[in-house]
């Protein structure tokens, strides 16, 4: 492979994960981004409180992350070889804990509405 370009890692994403469900999970990730926009923009602010509780549930949405394509590639822990393998997979980790943060974030918002910290 000579060239890197953007169309390549797209193929070897849809490759991976099949077309339909690597696009849903980018839809998924854009309406979960919009709802976050939305919430910062409707309170103006970031409750410290709702970040603290999305920050401990970070660790949750790693595992998941790693869990998730472990199943989807049909791959175990096993067959992790050599440091790149370890970076994808602390990269993986990595992704899905701060996705799952603001995802943790936009559902308070959203569940218990503007909040008044102080």
């Amino acid at each position: 492979m000579e060239e890197f370009s953007f169309m390549t890692i797209l193929a070897v994403f849809e490759e991976i994960f099949g077309r339909g469900l690597f696009w849903t999970m980018v839809a998924v990730a854009g309406a979960i981004t919009l709802a976050y926009l939305f919430v910062l923009f409707r309170d103006r602010s970031m409750s410290m409180r709702k970040f603290l509780l999305a920050q401990l549930s970070m660790p949750i949405g790693g595992i998941a992350a790693v869990w998730f394509v472990m199943l989807i590639t049909n791959s175990g822990m096993r067959d992790i070889g050599g440091p790149i393998d370890w970076l994808v997979l602390l990269g993986v980790f990595m992704a899905g804990a701060i996705g799952f943060a603001i995802l943790v974030y936009v559902g308070q918002s959203l569940m218990r509405g503007k909040s008044a910290d102080i």
